[in-house]
C-alpha cells in the first residue's frame, strides 16, 4: 500500500502555476517539459535514454494501471526528470507486473506528478512550445521557484550523452520478446554491426539481432580511427548511431568523429539522435521543432513503397530540407511534412527519425532493419 500523495508545486518558464500531487519522489527537479501522446507503453517511455533532461507529460488520462516490470526496461535505468498525468493508479493489475509505477520511480530517484491539468500543459506546449519548468515537493513559493529556474541551465546547454551512454563495450546477443514462449528469441547471426551509443534502447539492440546482426554495442567517446582500423581488418560489417537525448549541436566531438567514418566510406544505419549528427557532421544543420515529436501515432509516408506507416517519434530536432544536395528523402512526416529518412546518395548510409523499433508503439517500420541487413550483404555479392 503507497502512502498518501503529498503536494508538489510545479512551475513554468511561462510564468503557469500549479499545485499538484506527486507519486515519485520528494524533491525540486529542473527540466524541459515536452508531451506524449502515446496510448500504451509508460514504462518503456519512461525509460528511454532520450527523455534525459525532461519532464514527459502524458496525454492519456490514466497512468499506472498495468505497474512495472524488468522486461520493459529500455535502458538500465530512468534518465528522464519525471512524468506528469492526469490521474495515477497506485493500485495495479497484470500478470507481469512486479511493482507499481510510484514505487519504481521513487526507487530511481525520479518526480511522478498527478493531478495537473494535462490537457492545458498539452495545449500550452502546442501553442508556446516545449518550455522549461520547475518542480518541487519541498518548496511552494511561486517567486522562489521562477528564481531558481531562472538560474538553471536549459537543456540545449547541457550535453547528457555521458550520462546515458555506456561506459564500457558489451556484447548484446538476444533478440526480440516471444510472447508464446515468454522469452527472448536468439536468432543465427550472419553479419557484425558495432552500435555507438549515445542513448540506445535496449528495443533498438533486439531488433538488430533479430534483423541477423552480432551486436558489440561501444561508448559514444569512440576512437573513429579505432574503428575504420577494425572495419578494414573485417571485424565488422557496419556501423548504428543510436538515438540519445538533447541537441545534436552540443556534441562537437562525436560529430567530428562520425565525419572520418563517413569519409572511410564504412556502412552506416542511424536512427533518431545518430540521424542528425549525420546532417551535422556533413555540415547541414539541425533545427529545433516548436514542441518535437512524441507518440505512438505518427503517420509517415514511405516515399520508395508510396505506403504509409503509423510510426513511434520521440525527438524536439529535425535536419533541414537541404540534406536533398547529398541524399535522398526516403520518408517524409504526414503532421507536419518534416523529413523522415533518407538515403546518402554517393554512400552506403540510411538514417531515420522516427523509431522502427517502437518500444513502446506500432511495428510497421520494423523492416528497416532488415532492409539494411539485406543492403550490406548485397556489397558482398
Amino acid at each position: 500500500m503507497e502512502a498518501p500523495l503529498k503536494d508538489v508545486w510545479v512551475y513554468l518558464a511561462n510564468g503557469l502555476f500549479f499545485k499538484a500531487k506527486s507519486f515519485g519522489n520528494d524533491k525540486t527537479s529542473v527540466g524541459e517539459l515536452v508531451f506524449n501522446t502515446s496510448l500504451t507503453g509508460y514504462q518503456e517511455i519512461t525509460t528511454d535514454p532520450s527523455y534525459a533532461g525532461q519532464f514527459v507529460c502524458f496525454t492519456m488520462p490514466e497512468i499506472g494501471i498495468v505497474g512495472t516490470n524488468k522486461q520493459d526496461m529500455e535502458s538500465r535505468g530512468i534518465f528522464a526528470k519525471g512524468i506528469l498525468c492526469r490521474h495515477y493508479n497506485a493500485d495495479f493489475s497484470n500478470f507481469r507486473a512486479q511493482k507499481s509505477l510510484g514505487d519504481f520511480l521513487k526507487e530511481h530517484d525520479v518526480m511522478g506528478i498527478s493531478e495537473i491539468d494535462t490537457r492545458l500543459l498539452t495545449k500550452v506546449l502546442r501553442e508556446e512550445g516545449a518550455m522549461m519548468m520547475i518542480a518541487s515537493t519541498k518548496i511552494s513559493d511561486k517567486e522562489k521557484l521562477k528564481k531558481q529556474l531562472e538560474n538553471s541551465p536549459k537543456i540545449e546547454e547541457i550535453n547528457y550523452i555521458q550520462e546515458v551512454s555506456t561506459q564500457a563495450p558489451y556484447q548484446h546477443s538476444y533478440g526480440k520478446f516471444n510472447f508464446k514462449t515468454m522469452d527472448y528469441e536468439t536468432p543465427k547471426t550472419h553479419q557484425k554491426i558495432l552500435a555507438i551509443d549515445f542513448g540506445i534502447k535496449r528495443s533498438i539492440l533486439n531488433q538488430l539481432v533479430n534483423a541477423g546482426f552480432d551486436v558489440e554495442v561501444i561508448p559514444h567517446n569512440f576512437d573513429a580511427q579505432s574503428l575504420i582500423a577494425r572495419y578494414k581488418k573485417g571485424e565488422f560489417d557496419g556501423i548504428f548511431l543510436s538515438n540519445g537525448p538533447g541537441d545534436p549541436q552540443v556534441l562537437h566531438t562525436e560529430i567530428a568523429q562520425i565525419k572520418e567514418l563517413i569519409a572511410a566510406k564504412i556502412p552506416l544505419f542511424a536512427i533518431c539522435l545518430g540521424h542528425q549528427l549525420l546532417a551535422l557532421a556533413q555540415g547541414y544543420p539541425t533545427y529545433k521543432l516548436k514542441f518535437g515529436h512524441h507518440g505512438g501515432n505518427h503517420p509517415v509516408k514511405n516515399l520508395i513503397t508510396q505506403e504509409i506507416e503509423i510510426t513511434a517519434q520521440n525527438h524536439n530536432y529535425s535536419v533541414p530540407e537541404s540534406i536533398q544536395e547529398i541524399a535522398e528523402v526516403t520518408h517524409r512526416n504526414l503532421f507536419d511534412g518534416t523529413i523522415e529518412g533518407v538515403r546518402y546518395k554517393n554512400a552506403l548510409i540510411c538514417s531515420f527519425q522516427h523509431h522502427p523499433e517502437a518500444g513502446p508503439g506500432p511495428l510497421e517500420s520494423a523492416a528497416l532493419f532488415n532492409e539494411f541487413a539485406k543492403l550490406l550483404q548485397s556489397t558482398k555479392a
